[in-house]
């Protein structure tokens, strides 16, 4: 069941995600597809947690988690509806989040691995010399 913000419970609705996906989508170059395989993930996600109960928050970070890495304007859409974003200022300081976080990405990408990828790890185990 999906606790609601209310408190109101319901079942869990895969249709829904998607169709709050496809509204943040608007006109962006996005395949319904890729929505669908994103609501199918989140829909994994939220069974494999075990619960009998997931607050509908809980679901929708799972939700901008993926959406912010398939498309940040869609994502920007999808968070101002389900943040309720109360002012221009709430927009401006989630893309400033969103810059940030990109930018850690970014960095993270271009660092060189320490060790290069199977050299000096014979069976997953570091390879000292001996």
């Amino acid at each position: 069941m999906v606790v609601k913000r209310d408190g109101r419970r319901e079942p869990f609705d895969r249709a829904k995600i998607l169709g709050g996906l496809l509204k943040a989508r608007g006109k962006r170059p996005i395949p319904t597809e890729v929505l669908d395989s994103l609501a199918a993930e989140v829909e994994r996600q939220v069974r494999n947690l075990g619960e009998p109960e997931v607050p509908s928050s809980r679901i929708g970070e799972m939700v901008m988690e993926r959406l912010r890495r398939v498309d940040e304007v869609a994502f920007v859409r999808f968070a101002s509806e389900y943040r309720r974003f109360q002012d221009v200022q709430s927009i401006v300081e989630e893309v400033e989040r969103l810059r940030v976080q990109k930018e850690r990405e970014e960095q993270l990408r271009r660092q060189v691995p320490l060790l290069p990828l199977g050299e000096g790890r014979a069976n997953g185990k570091h390879d000292s010399g001996r």
